[in-house]
């Protein structure tokens, strides 16, 4: 066994140094400094709650210490907890990040919320829903519709390779890698239809609000998945007219949307002939977060 830890600045035991260490994260100004150190002491120690806590009397090893510290620098200097161990949780679902995707926020479940409501309502048509998420990322709405819709086949697009490799593992990570395919375009350029559900997060951060952003998403997550123009709707105008043409007769496209997009996204909706049969759903703090529109039939 490694030599412990004597007079680290961690304290004597695993339980001192959660404490420490949420200590000097919220005195950094860092939200969830709690939680935080939890995580990341686990991370370092390679222990969960449960373990932390049957041994939250032991003294940290010198590798353990010096970990741990690597992982609070990073912490400290803005880097956010799912990027320094790799992975977020999504939908219930693990997913390894990379440095092209973004991390997967809860408010993005909303997303998947609406599409599986939508789902639900749409007639039968004798074959297996297909599904087409642009700009995939890490994969997680994809993967998470595919999980909840067992019979389904889904299609990933994504300008960065880095992007579509990360989301192909994930896939594989969670069995669904013969349910799924992934493809290098812009936006849904290669896609041929028809899809039943089509949906996106996509960057839509105007170009002059990129620097007031966090630092933990500023300088962390890829600035060609936040930004979105002078106005924030690039991406609006490019992949609605191509998903109209991409969807079902009664499919629906659903779509994320940054504060106060919502009405303007509807309008490019309703100018690709989709018909917005819904309110906006809310995330949690509020704001219209997932839009909808349908294809109706001819």
């Amino acid at each position: 066994m490694a030599p412990l830890a004597a007079n680290s600045k961690f304290g004597d035991s695993i339980e001192s140094a959660r404490r420490i260490l949420a200590a000097r994260l919220q005195s950094a100004g860092i939200e969830e400094a709690t939680l935080d150190a939890r995580l990341l002491v686990g991370a370092a120690l390679d222990l969960d709650l449960t373990g932390m806590i049957a041994q939250a009397g032991r003294q940290l090893t010198v590798e353990e210490a010096a970990r741990l510290e690597q992982y609070a620098q990073r912490r400290l200097a803005h880097e956010p907890v799912a990027r320094i161990l790799g992975t977020r949780e999504f939908w219930g679902l693990p997913f390894r990040l990379s440095e092209a995707t973004l991390v997967p926020r809860p408010d993005t479940e909303t997303v998947v919320e609406l599409a599986l409501e939508i789902f639900r309502e749409l007639p039968g048509t004798g074959r297996p829903p297909r599904i087409a998420d642009i700009g995939v990322g890490s994969g997680a709405i994809l993967l998470a519709l595919l999980h909840e819709i067992p019979d389904a086949f889904g299609v990933g697009t994504d300008v960065s390779l880095t992007a579509l490799g990360t989301a192909r593992d994930n896939a594989a990570a969670l069995g669904l890698s013969d349910r799924s395919g992934f493809v290098a375009c812009y936006y849904a350029a290669a896609l041929a239809g028809p899809f039943d559900l089509i949906v996106s997060n996509p960057p839509y951060i105007a170009s002059a609000d990129i620097v007031n952003l966090s630092a933990e998403v500023r300088e962390h997550d890829p600035h060609l998945a936040l930004d979105g123009g002078h106005d924030g709707f690039d991406a609006y105008r490019a992949l609605i007219p191509q998903a109209a043409e991409r969807l079902a007769a009664g499919g629906a496209l659903i779509v994320e949307a940054g504060q106060g997009q919502a009405q303007g996204i509807e309008t490019l909706m309703a100018a690709a002939a989709l018909k917005v049969d819904r309110p906006a759903r809310a995330d949690l703090a509020g704001i219209p977060r997932a839009v909808s529109a349908r294809k109706m039939p001819p």
